[in-house]
Parts: C-alpha cells; sequence; structure tokens
C-alpha cells in the first residue's frame, strides 16, 4: 500500500513541555510530542489515497491538510514518540481502508407477520378494556 519508512521520514517532531504533575521536572523537561504531517504535500500516496485520506480523516485534518497528534502519556520523550508513531501509523491505515458496500436485505415475511399479530393482540387488549355496548 505505501512505504512506511518513507512515510515516517515525512513526519516532522516537536518537543514541547508537558503540562500535569511532576514537581519541578514538569518544568525544565520538554517530554511531550508533537507530531505534524503535511498530507497535502505528502509524496508517498497517490493521488487517489491522498483523496480518501483526506474525506476519512476530515475531522482530524487542519484547514490547510495537516494531520497533528501529541503524546504526553509518559516521562520519557522516547516512549511518547514511540506511542505518537504507533498511533500515527494505526489512524493512517485506518484512513485508507475502504468501507464495504451494504448489501440491502428485505424484512422476512415471518418478522412481518409476527409484528402483525402481536400488533393485533394489542389492539385486542385495548378493545377489551372498553365497557361492553348495550343495547
Amino acid at each position: 500500500m505505501f512505504d512506511e519508512s518513507l512515510l515516517l521520514s515525512e513526519l516532522e517532531f516537536k518537543a514541547v513541555r508537558s503540562s500535569g504533575a511532576g514537581g519541578q521536572h514538569v518544568n525544565k523537561v520538554s517530554s511531550k510530542v508533537v507530531l505534524s504531517f503535511d498530507l497535502i504535500n505528502s509524496q508517498v500516496f497517490k493521488d487517489e489515497q491522498k483523496e480518501r485520506l483526506l474525506t476519512n480523516l476530515k475531522n482530524r485534518l487542519t484547514s490547510n491538510g495537516i494531520l497533528i497528534l501529541q503524546s504526553d502519556e509518559s516521562r520519557s520523550q522516547h516512549k511518547n514518540k514511540e506511542t505518537v508513531i504507533k498511533r500515527f501509523v494505526e489512524i493512517i491505515n485506518g484512513g485508507l481502508k475502504v468501507a464495504k458496500k451494504r448489501k440491502k436485505t428485505a424484512v422476512p415475511k415471518a418478522v412481518k407477520l409476527k409484528r402483525l399479530s402481536k400488533k393485533r393482540q394489542q389492539s385486542d387488549k385495548k378493545a377489551n378494556r372498553k365497557p361492553p355496548e348495550l343495547p
């Protein structure tokens, strides 16, 4: 489908200071990793693959067609980088999948008959609650 090593060479990484607990260590270490990938200018994918990715990932892309992911799960910058790369590859693979076409099926006759008999039972139950008509 695509060359993963070439794809990974197109990624841009930036290390940023992470928020959250960690005391003074948080204030001096940039452990959060931000990954950005320019889908529109990528050389890895063919035009049809780019179109599929643009439509399937439109909620995740910026207006310029850039995918931005970040990870600050670990205190280690290397672990965060591995995590964000793994998530990126999963997202790209998911975006390239073609959805199966839905096969139209008819409602079985037995299901229709069962629904109508239940409807009749309910109607009879309600009709029996009315007072009888006197001549």
